[in-house]
């Protein structure tokens, strides 16, 4: 039996714990998943330098999952928009059974093998592509189909599952296991394996954009402000990294469609928007190096 549906022996009266017990021990099991994670680090360093070239060089980030881990895929993939302003063409979620099953279940999707090679193909896979393969037990056939497609196309395939020695992780290039054992509810690994899956994918998206030149020592200066709360954050974002008031950042902001490293780059060397930008474009996107010339 694997290990993420091995009945977890210490927690048989799990039923009938009162509730504050219940829901410390539930609260306490996560702690798993940070544990599996860390020991992971390694494996996940190496999948963050093996596909910086291939962003670098125009490709896509490609999420493939079934379930709670699918659904865990599509919401990394939407937030590197806002955050980073990672174009969104360039990441891209394949989850089985469609659109719908962000919402609503569908029955028998995560078995089919064919369609997730059917849907790789359909999304025209590539070389410089990377391929985020997500299944907690490391067998989903939909998941299996993806991979095997993705590496025929010559994609960079990264497996991640909970279960040591899984095919997914044998098979993909990079594997990453997250040994996250038994559940308190066995079976349920939209428990510890799930946040075991979600910090992963934000470590390993996170550290690849800041490769990208995408942070500024630790701020966020490449996100798009797409709201008013966004649109504060880019003005205390630019005046804390140059020491302008508010006003002053916003200003320039409003000049350069709120980008926080063109106005950080034009108010900290006292220039023009447009010579910012370019200045920009010369160093890859680093302000720090745009800063030092």
């Amino acid at each position: 039996m694997l290990n993420t549906e091995t009945p977890a022996t210490q927690h048989a009266s799990l039923d009938q714990y009162p509730t504050a017990q219940l829901v410390g021990v539930l609260v306490d099991d996560q702690f798993r998943a940070v544990e599996a994670v860390r020991a992971a680090g390694s494996r996940i360093a190496t999948a963050v330098g093996a596909a910086l070239p291939r962003m670098e060089a125009g490709g896509r980030l490609l999420y493939v999952g079934a379930g709670t881990s699918g659904r865990l895929g599509v919401l990394d993939s939407v937030e590197l928009y806002p955050t980073f302003s990672w174009p969104r063409e360039r990441a891209v979620a394949l989850l089985a059974g469609g659109k719908d099953a962000m919402f609503v279940a569908v029955e028998g999707a995560e078995d089919d093998a064919d369609q997730g090679a059917a849907d790789i193909g359909r999304v025209g896979v590539g070389a410089n592509d990377v391929v985020l393969l997500l299944a907690a037990s490391g067998a989903t056939p939909y998941v299996l189909g993806a991979l095997r497609a993705a590496r025929a196309a010559g994609a960079l395939t990264i497996g991640f599952a909970n279960n040591p020695d899984a095919p997914v992780t044998r098979e993909a290039e990079i594997g990453i296991t997250l040994d996250t054992g038994a559940e308190a509810i066995s079976g349920s690994t939209r428990l510890k394996a799930g946040t075991s899956q979600k910090i992963a994918l934000n470590t390993f998206s996170s550290a690849l954009m800041v490769r990208l030149n995408k942070v500024y020592g630790n701020l966020m200066v490449d996100l798009k402000a797409t709201n008013a709360k966004l649109v504060r954050r880019a003005i205390r974002l630019t005046s804390f990294a140059t020491g302008a008031d508010e006003a002053a950042a916003r200003a320039v902001l409003e000049q350069c469609g709120y980008h926080v490293k063109v106005a950080i780059v034009a108010l900290s060397k006292n220039i023009q928007v447009e010579q910012a930008r370019a200045l920009l474009e010369t160093t890859r996107g680093s302000v720090r190096a745009a800063l030092a010339r």
